[in-house]
């Protein structure tokens, strides 16, 4: 016996299923219409450093070309202390709404997952990457009245004095304080850390004499290099920076395969709508690309970057990897 299967049931359900998935459209249009506008009030960024650190004026920079173009204030909120972990906490604990951004660095997402043996934050579920935005790198400078003028003749007198002499760093974590464990551990040398709340408060303290020297960055030491207060002795990048061009590489100068050049981007908090943080990704990239915010972060010898959030989430992981290595064979720990 040959059976048929019943026409009209068919072409009911067809037809059911049909206006289930139209209204399905409908109702999304209707959620995506009443969802409230963003941002309808101020933004806050976190940031890891103090006044005056790299990381500082490049937030500023992002600050101000958002509250422009987004038509709302960005306040930029410095919580310093403990290698940057406070900043990321508060960030990683804020509500996912997107009014709670945070500066993500080398340190807070690269070399502290390992250099401290807890964190109250995980950097990788908690937070919500934007993008990658700019790197800077530091140099290595000294007091002008250290008997050393070049690299090779710093590591002879570290090497002559045996833990003496010391490097400030804007705090534990830091890619200053970084670029000293790998300049000991490349040179032979042992180098004794000073962690300051600050990249300013640490430069300070080489020019006082606190401190022997300080891998600091450009954008805060530059300056006081041209004006003779410090001098420079090398640039931790991999090749010499276009602000200071004479400026040979600390691995040119003396130390093959050193490099290290702190790195930042912006994130949200975790669970932060895609949406939202696709804009924020596509607003700051204009303020990045805006000819007059180039030239001012090239005068601090900070290179541009770009990124989308999913290529700052997969910069994030190598960069833990990579630093998981060096802070294990430095025997470098934070508590």
């Amino acid at each position: 016996m040959r059976i048929t299967r019943a026409r009209p049931a068919s072409t009911a359900l067809r037809v059911a299923l049909v206006a289930l998935y139209v209204s399905s459209f409908a109702l999304a249009d209707v959620a995506w219409a009443q969802a409230p506008k963003y941002p309808i009030k101020p933004i806050r960024i976190y940031v890891t450093l103090g006044p005056g650190s790299a990381g500082d004026l490049l937030t500023r920079v992002i600050a101000d070309g958002l509250s422009r173009s987004l038509g709302q204030q960005v306040l930029v909120d410095n919580r310093p202390g403990a290698g940057g972990n406070v900043a990321a906490e508060l960030a990683a604990k804020a509500a996912p709404d997107g009014y709670t951004l945070f500066i993500a660095t080398i340190s807070t997402h690269g070399i502290n997952p390992t250099l401290y043996s807890k964190l109250n934050f995980d950097p990788i579920k908690d937070f919500a990457p934007i993008i990658l935005a700019a790197s800077s790198p530091n140099m290595l400078v000294v007091h002008p009245s250290l008997p050393v003028k070049t690299v090779k003749d710093f590591i002879a007198l570290a090497k002559k004095k045996p833990g003496e002499l010391t490097f400030s760093s804007g705090g534990s974590g830091t890619s200053q304080h970084l670029a000293g464990e790998l300049f000991g551990m490349l040179t032979g040398t042992k180098l004794t850390h000073i962690a300051y709340k600050s990249t300013p408060l640490s430069v300070n303290s080489v020019l006082s004499g606190e401190t022997t020297s300080s891998f600091a960055s450009v954008a805060v030491a530059s300056e006081l290099v041209r004006s003779g207060k410090l001098r420079a002795l090398g640039v931790t990048n991999a090749k010499r920076i276009p602000s200071l061009p004479e400026m040979p590489t600390i691995a040119e100068a003396g130390v093959p395969g050193f490099e290290i050049a702190a790195w930042f981007g912006f994130a949200a908090t975790g669970g932060t709508p895609e949406p939202i943080v696709n804009l924020l990704n596509v607003e700051m990239r204009k303020v990045l690309a805006d000819p007059g915010a180039r030239q001012k972060l090239a005068t601090l010898g900070m290179e541009v970057l770009d990124s989308t959030p999913a290529e700052f989430a997969a910069h994030i992981k190598s960069e833990i990897a990579r630093w998981e290595k060096v802070v294990r064979a430095s025997g470098a720990k934070a508590e």
